[in-house]
């Protein structure tokens, strides 16, 4: 166990994380140069590669001077810092990288408070110190400043040249402990395959040959091939006919040892029954009664944040769209989906995220590696309702199951505490826009001369959408964010009809602010007049809270000109066309059906 090293890499989306385990890989001689074919040799899905991020995390073991190195790549953005939470249990030191050219941002920022809190070793990295923008002293200054971190422990590198790495790998060695023994098992290194083994699990996968595929780090004893084990949080006996490492891919290895980071063959069917978090256990020689084991602390739970519906556009796809989503819940264990039913839309599924950009990635993977044609309703978050004539408290991901208003007591919606770190030109702007989404400005602390952070309390549901987006418009791409649930509070809340020629579409209906359901509707209904194809007769678009309608836009219907024809003679023929068209008008009204496209949808997103 001496000469184990666990540790991760925390940094921000492109400040060269994934660049830096390249190297390492190389330098290490984990893989041969012909063997990496391409950069970014952990990000191992398509949307990975192409969009620059990590989305997975992906252990992989090098070795480096006679010692054994476990790094678990994390995932840089927040929507994805359960992937991170799982990486820093199983870890006991992580690299902060920083680009040295934009300085640490607030999403890294609120990693390493984490990583902090999880007591583990940082080592601080200042990354592509080539670029000539780079600013290697007032980065220094700034993690000093920021984290407290003394300058002469930081290490400046190129991980895109390879310029200092090794001095990375010589300081994991150096700075970061090997993995701790549990207090009774000290002085007994020797017998500890004799001893009950325990393991947390990290991550799962699910393999179409081999079946469910644990990812663990062993926290004493040993497991290998052929040992009979449990998963404490359900008691389901396993079979393990396989362990090994990752070199990226699996390697098999006769066994596991207290201290290591693999991976267990399972044979199960189902990720449902080897859950993220649980401890695998194995009794030892005593026998311990699988009663009294106790479980691997330090994991947190993962909590879906954003809900949205997805349908198919054709309803025949709808069996494949379920087949589908199990198949991705599979390697997702954070995505949660149940089967619904719109008027509008057909047979669908509600499904929960853990941020927008989960969302997408979800939705681009279904279309992408499924083939699906997909229509994905506004997002909404999780609302907790209480009821006049029940203590019962009812959760609401989908305004449009909201119950009668005369049988609620109170609606608490869910609120976040916002860490902005920008330039301090932008102060003002980002004020403004925060407070303009009931946001509560708490502190303000100056990093330096030129950067701030600054702390709010603002509603799940305002940031959720395009707010990042609008940070990153104002501040010109040099502002961050990073956001945490602080609690549910009781607000005013009502929801937003959308009703569309006199029809309510229950998949645009959002929860509000009494106070900002006026100008939300006007905003919807005016982007809707832009989206939605005009027809033979007019369309009235309207906003609604119940019965009554507080803003309406009218989409005119196209107009033929019947009386093209007529040339002369009485104003009675001409009258006479004119009602026959109007009575037309008035049947297609009464009959005619309005097709929403997906853009519809996608325009309830955006806030003004």
């Amino acid at each position: 166990m001496k000469k184990i090293r666990n540790f991760c890499i925390i940094a921000h989306i492109d400040h060269g994380k994934s660049t830096l385990a390249d190297r390492m890989i190389e330098i290490t001689g984990t893989l041969e140069q012909r063997e990496m074919k391409h950069g970014q040799m952990l990000d191992t899905m398509d949307i990975e590669q192409e969009r620059g991020i990590t989305i997975k995390l992906c252990p992989i073991r090098m070795e480096w001077k006679d010692h054994q190195l476990n790094l678990i790549d994390t995932p840089g953005h927040v929507d994805f810092s359960y992937e991170v939470s799982r990486s820093l249990a199983a870890c006991e030191g992580a690299i902060l990288v920083v680009d040295a050219s934009q300085g640490i941002q607030a999403q890294t920022l609120a990693n390493t408070y984490l990583a902090m809190e999880h007591d583990l070793q940082i080592i601080p990295v200042l990354n592509k110190i080539d670029l000539p923008a780079a600013e290697p002293e007032r980065r220094a200054q700034e993690l000093s400043t920021t984290l407290g971190i003394d300058p002469s422990e930081i290490i400046s590198i190129s991980a895109k040249t390879g310029d200092n790495v090794d001095q990375v790998l010589d300081a994991i060695i150096e700075r970061i402990s090997a993995p701790s023994v549990p207090e009774d098992l000290e002085g007994k290194e020797d017998d500890i395959s004799k001893v009950e083994t325990r393991c947390l699990v990290f991550d799962s996968n699910y393999d179409a040959y081999r079946g469910v595929v644990s990812y663990v780090r062993v926290v004493q004893g040993e497991l290998k091939k052929g040992d009979k084990a449990f998963f404490l949080s359900n008691k389901k006996q396993i079979d393990i006919t396989e362990v090994g490492c990752f070199r990226p891919q699996y390697v098999s290895q006769p066994s596991l040892k207290a201290g290591e980071v693999g991976y267990v063959v399972t044979g199960l069917k189902s990720l449902g029954e080897a859950r993220v978090g649980d401890t695998l256990w194995k009794p030892g020689v005593d026998n311990k009664n699988i009663e009294a084991a106790e479980i691997v602390p330090g994991y947190k739970k993962v909590v879906p944040f954003v809900f949205a519906s997805i349908f198919t556009i054709d309803a025949d796809d709808y069996k494949d769209l379920r087949d589908s989503l199990e198949k991705l819940a599979l390697n997702d264990s954070s995505l949660t989906f149940e089967a619904e039913r719109s008027s509008a839309l057909g047979f669908g599924f509600r499904c929960g995220f853990l941020g927008m950009l989960h969302m997408e990635i979800v939705q681009e993977r279904l279309e992408r590696e499924y083939d699906l044609d997909l229509i994905v309703t506004a997002p909404s978050v999780n609302y907790k309702i209480s009821m006049i004539h029940d203590e019962e408290i009812i959760d609401l991901t989908n305004p449009a199951d909201l119950p009668k208003r005369e049988t609620i007591r109170e609606i608490q919606e869910p609120w976040v505490k916002v860490e902005l770190m920008t330039p301090s030109d932008t102060i003002g702007a980002l004020m403004e826009l925060c407070t303009g989404r009931r946001g509560v400005f708490k502190t303000m602390n100056h990093i330096d001369s030129q950067r701030v952070i600054m702390v709010f309390e603002m509603p799940l549901a305002n940031i959720i959408v395009d707010f990042y987006d609008a940070v990153k418009s104002i501040s010109s791409g040099y502002a961050s964010m990073s956001y945490e649930f602080i609690e549910y509070r009781t607000e005013d809340l009502v929801r937003l009809d959308i009703l569309v020629a006199g029809d309510e579409v229950p998949p645009l209906s959002q929860m509000v602010h009494r106070t900002e359901a006026q100008n939300r509707g006007s905003e919807v209904v005016k982007k809707l007049k832009d989206i939605i194809p005009r027809a033979n007769f007019a369309i009235a678009l309207q906003a609604a809270i119940g019965g009554k309608i507080v803003a309406r836009e009218t989409l005119s219907a196209f107009r033929k000109d019947v009386t093209a024809k007529l040339y002369g003679g009485d104003v009675s023929r001409k009258k006479k066309l004119l009602q026959k068209q109007a009575k037309g008008k008035k049947r297609m009204k009464a009959m005619g059906k309005v097709d929403i496209p997906q853009e519809a949808f996608l325009a309830v997103l955006k806030k003004g």
